[in-house]
This record gives C-alpha cells, structure tokens and sequence, in this order.
C-alpha cells in the first residue's frame, strides 16, 4: 500500500477526504493526519509517505511553506495540494515550487481517482528507467548530514557523529572539514539558526517554542546564538522579514 499523509486544520474535512481515498479503490492508504504545517512537518521528521496531500491555507504553516520543508529535507515524498476555487495564485505558486498535482475543493472521487492513478503511472516510470537513489551510496559524511536535517533538536554531538559515520572523532572532524569546509560543532549551530530562521518567517511559533524545538533549554543562549549568527536577535528578525513583505 502507498502511504499518504493528510494535512487539513478542519477535522470533518480529513474524514471526508480520508473516506473518498478509501472509495477510490486504489493501494492508497492515509497513515497519518495533521492539522497544520508544523505538526505535519514534525511527523516527517520521523517518518515517511509517499505522498503529502495537504491544504494550501492553515494556521502556524501553510501548505506553501510545508512544501517548502519538504523539499528543503529532500525527503522521499510528492506533495499534492488541496485548494479552494479562490486559492488559485497560491496554487500556481505551489505548482511551480514542485506540487506533483491540485485538487479543488470538495475533493471528488473523479479528481482524487485520477491524480492518484496518475502518480503511480510515474512512479513506474521513475522504477522503470531506475533513477531512484539509494542513501547507501551516499558517502558517510554525507549520511550524517542528511541524519542531522531531519533530527535538529536532537542532542547531536560530534561523538556521536563520528560514530554513525564509523569514524574516530579526530578522522570524522578532518574529513568533515574537507567535505563541508567548516568545522563540525559550527556546521550544526548553522543549520540549526536556518530552520530557527525559517520557522520565524512561515510559523506563528512563539520564540521560546522555536528554540525549544531545536533543543535550547535557555532561551537567552539561543537569542545570543542567533544573533551572532544572522546578526539581529530572533525578534528583530522576526519584525524585518515581515516588514520587508509588507513593504
């Protein structure tokens, strides 16, 4: 069975939906529904789907920035997004970001059926001309930072690195090194000031949430960690992206 997950903040609409998935009759089954960006984002971290099926309006993300997350992680999944007759800018912005299709809504079997049909017709295809990649032939520096993207909060350090990539610590830093061209303990607080970055910008997290997701305990240490690295505190970032959208 190909796996989906549902992302609606209305919960009669992800029955409905979760409902017309079944009655298409297809190997399709919903393993997991969220209610918004952030909790989908959160779930993806962990696990995999075949295909993300979200709504394009939600509060704390939307579905625009979830795709966005999506292809920034490079995570294995299409995204097809749901959308409302009045939605259609936003659905050409998400077609060009790399939306695999759109359903209108009220998602109908006919619109489902086919979109769903259509996807497993490319994945043959895709199986068929063999351009899937496996992570084995990823190189173990390379493994590590894949692992390090999706598991930010996690207390991640440079043992526990060297170990995953079957190293010693002091190989693992100067191979490291080589390949990124930044040391290891920065390379870490760098993508972790990004996704902070980020979840200011397309979240409505509260700034001590944010650094709780990626595993600051002190609040005051993560502000001065941002600042020394994007050179404004998460607040002031915060106010200067939002006013150079509406300016």
């Amino acid at each position: 069975m190909h796996q989906i997950l549902l992302v609606e903040d209305e919960r009669w609409v992800r029955t409905a939906i979760r409902k017309t998935v079944e009655k298409t009759g297809l190997p399709f089954t919903v393993v997991h529904e969220s209610k918004n960006g952030v909790d989908a984002y959160d779930w993806l971290t962990q696990n995999n789907v075949d295909i993300v099926l979200t709504d394009i309006r939600m509060p704390a993300m939307d579905g625009i920035a979830l795709m966005g997350e999506v292809r920034r992680l490079e995570l294995k999944t299409d995204v097809v997004i749901i959308s409302g007759h009045d939605d259609f800018a936003y659905t050409q912005q998400a077609i060009r970001l790399g939306a695999f299709d759109y359903l209108l809504k009220p998602v109908e079997l006919d619109g489902l059926n086919e979109t769903l049909k259509k996807w497993m017709a490319q994945k043959e295809r895709i199986q068929e001309e063999n351009q899937t990649m496996n992570v084995d032939e990823l190189s173990p520096i390379e493994q590590v930072i894949q692992y390090m993207k999706t598991s930010i909060s996690a207390d991640f350090s440079l043992a526990t690195a060297a170990n995953m990539a079957h190293l010693s610590p002091s190989y693992f830093c100067k191979l490291f090194k080589k390949q990124t061209g930044t040391n290891f303990s920065d390379y870490v607080i760098s993508i972790r000031m990004e996704e902070a970055s980020r979840l200011l910008v397309h979240t409505s997290l509260r700034i001590s949430e944010i650094a709780d997701r990626l595993g600051y305990a002190d609040l005051a240490y993560f502000s001065n960690s941002f600042k020394k690295v994007m050179g404004v505190t998460p607040s002031q970032y915060r106010k200067n992206d939002y006013n150079e959208e509406i300016g």
